[in-house]
């Protein structure tokens, strides 16, 4: 069960850093990749997120285990790095607006369950503390690092246009995710 887990604490919370960085650096790209959806579409997402997050709590008897905390953040790690390479590829479309859509909305599905397991596994309030203290700190660097990527490409007159900003962003954001990644394995390294 969950008392058995022993992380690389220092690891998970750069973990939790790279992924909060991730975070802030892509919250302004979403909003351009979405431009070609309906708003019904996300209602429609919204009631499917809604509907799988209580089926995945229902669950939480036999997901609440070293074992799939390791995967499920896995998971959705890979999902998110699969969605960048997929932008990069087939750039702007209604397809890939869609796609990436969907593909956010299943790693929300894991959000919650991921929160309780880390409140679980670590107990530790100063450890807590630390982690949260990361994942805030990384999500003002990385909205501090969109925001000065975005001002500079048009204050150098590289590129104007947001939808070529935002592709080009996606490079950095590959990056970061290949660091998520990197560090969520160090994390769990001597446990899988």
């Amino acid at each position: 069960m969950l008392s058995d887990i022993t992380l690389n604490q220092r690891a998970f919370i750069i973990y939790k850093w790279f992924n909060s960085l991730f975070l802030g650096v892509s919250i302004g790209s979403v909003f351009t990749i979405y431009e070609p959806l309906e708003p019904s579409v996300y209602s429609l997402g919204g009631i499917i997120l809604a509907a799988a997050m209580i089926v995945v709590a229902k669950f939480y008897y036999k997901l609440l285990n070293a074992y799939y905390f390791f995967r499920i953040s896995l998971a959705v790690e890979f999902v998110i790095l699969l969605m960048l390479f997929a932008f990069i590829i087939f750039s702007y479309s209604y397809k890939i607006a869609l796609l990436i859509y969907i593909g956010y909305q299943i790693t929300f599905i894991f959000g919650s369950y991921l929160v309780r397991v880390e409140t679980l596994v670590f107990k530790n309030e100063s450890i807590l503390s630390r982690i949260d203290m990361a994942k805030q700190i990384g999500y003002l660097a990385g909205m501090a690092t969109s925001y000065a990527l975005y001002k500079g490409m048009e204050y150098w007159h590289l590129i104007n246009d947001k939808q070529d900003q935002v592709y080009y962003i996606h490079f950095i954001l590959i990056a970061i995710e290949l660091f998520v990644i990197f560090f969520l394995f160090r994390a769990f390294k001597n446990k899988y």
